[in-house]
């Protein structure tokens, strides 16, 4: 979720057949059923390439989830409410004094690209945003790094 700031619907929705890893990108269906294709670093493959080799092979398949990427014990796609519950004990397990969400990921992915360089319109598409103003609210972008963008880039600085 992080590594491509996915929502949660298109976590569990996602599909062994939307991995592009030659490429470098997967095929996220967004709201609206809209495709769109997201670039997936090479680590994020590894883990899921080691979770399809070795844990979802384990897992016996139900009839029509065979190209479900994440599957429950029952062989069944994750629903929302069992992502909310792994990240809700994972932040338990790791000490963190700190409620997290599926949304927590995506807002870390779009404010970590932004910090770091990445242009807001780069990460509006990867978001599946239609409109700026979305991406712009989501990523929270505050007065300090704006600052510095201007005193970075602007040519009559």
């Amino acid at each position: 979720m992080y590594s491509c700031g996915l929502r949660v619907s298109e976590l569990i929705t996602l599909k062994i057949s939307d991995l592009f890893f030659e490429e470098g990108f997967i095929k996220v269906t967004g709201k609206g059923d809209k495709e769109r294709f997201i670039p997936i670093h090479s680590i994020a493959q590894k883990y899921i390439r080691f979770y399809i080799k070795d844990i979802r092979c384990h897992v016996s398949t139900i009839k029509g989830f065979e190209d479900t990427l994440f599957l429950n014990r029952r062989g069944k796609s994750l629903t929302r409410q069992m992502i909310f519950t792994i990240l809700k004990n994972l932040s338990i397990k790791i000490n963190l004094n700190k409620k997290i969400s599926p949304h927590t990921l995506r807002h870390s992915f779009a404010t970590h690209l932004l910090k770091n360089g990445a242009d807001l319109r780069v990460i509006q598409q990867m978001l599946g945003h239609e409109s700026i103003t979305t991406t712009e609210v989501y990523v929270h972008l505050d007065r300090s790094y704006l600052k510095e963008v201007v005193e970075t880039f602007h040519p009559r600085k």
